[in-house]
């Protein structure tokens, strides 16, 4: 008879089947829950961005402007201007974390550094065609590699803002004399005419979650290692090592060597009591061969 393979090969290759799938299935699995830690990370940060910026629009408008309406009279000063103040400021952030971006841009703004790119412009052109929405999230290759934007409606809500944004006839002397009459008029009380954008890089938060990915398989696909080589060693001393033994001794009874033959003892398992089986049989065939040779005799 062909030998086959020897019973820790078949258990081997079941094993590495087994553990095959399993890490396949793991990795894919982990993964898919790392790359969501990493947009839910990045998204974090794009609202504390946002926040801040809505934080410093917010004191800029109760504080600093009314400070400076009697300035305006003499002088239009831009950092009277709310959303101005909060990119001001955001940009000296930005020197400390950079690709880290805020702006806030108008699709008819008075400055017009505030005027929106293409992808800016469809943005808001969407938020105004869906006033229910309340900010609209995505991702967009930027210079700096793969970025996550976060887009908040600009509307009109204070009506002291019109008198800038209604007619050039109502807007202060000194802002039409820094910004002309061609832009930043005919804006409409709770409409959408803009948004504010807050762009954060995922590069970083995807990088961690790969080096966190490949340190956990590394450490599992180790875990694995040492568990099928404690089983071979296990298997041979409890399974193959016992196995190996009744079989010769087998082997021995059946060319004639009865009284020649040891048998393994010890233990209480499977084996063990296999053992004690054939130690049975062997004294039976002693027993059954010397009534054979009285006979004879």
């Amino acid at each position: 008879m062909k030998p086959g393979l020897s019973l820790s090969v078949k258990f081997n290759l079941v094993f590495l089947i087994i553990f095959a799938i399993a890490l396949v299935v793991i990795g894919v699995v982990s993964d898919r829950l790392l790359q969501r830690q990493a947009l839910e990370e990045t998204a974090h940060d794009a609202n504390i961005l946002a926040s801040a910026a809505s934080s410093m629009q917010s004191y800029t408008a109760a504080h600093v402007t009314p400070l400076l309406a009697t300035q305006i009279k003499y002088s239009f000063v831009p950092e009277s201007i709310p959303a101005f103040s909060a990119i001001e400021m955001l940009k000296l952030l930005g020197k400390d974390f950079p690709n880290f971006s805020y702006n806030a841009t108008m699709l008819n703004p008075t400055n017009p550094r505030d005027r929106p790119t293409d992808w800016e412009t469809d943005v808001i052109r969407h938020l105004h065609d869906h006033p229910e929405l309340k900010e609209l999230t995505g991702q967009r290759d930027a210079p700096g590699g793969r970025s996550f934007f976060l887009a908040r409606p600009s509307s009109i809500t204070d009506t002291a803002c019109m008198q800038c944004h209604s007619t050039p006839n109502a807007a202060p002397a000194t802002m039409i004399e820094k910004y002309g009459t061609s832009n930043g008029f005919g804006w409409t009380m709770n409409e959408v005419i803009g948004a504010e954008f807050v762009s954060v890089p995922m590069a970083q938060p995807i990088a961690r979650g790969r080096a966190v990915w490949r340190t956990f398989m590394l450490s599992l696909t180790a875990v694995f290692a040492v568990v099928l080589i404690v089983m071979n060693v296990m298997m041979h001393v409890l399974i193959t090592r016992p196995i190996r033994a009744l079989s010769r001794a087998a082997d021995e009874m059946s060319l004639g060597k009865l009284d020649a033959t040891t048998l393994p003892t010890g233990g209480s398992d499977e084996i063990a009591s296999l053992a004690v089986s054939f130690g049975r049989m062997q004294t039976s065939l002693i027993e059954a061969f010397r009534i054979l040779d009285e006979e004879q005799t």
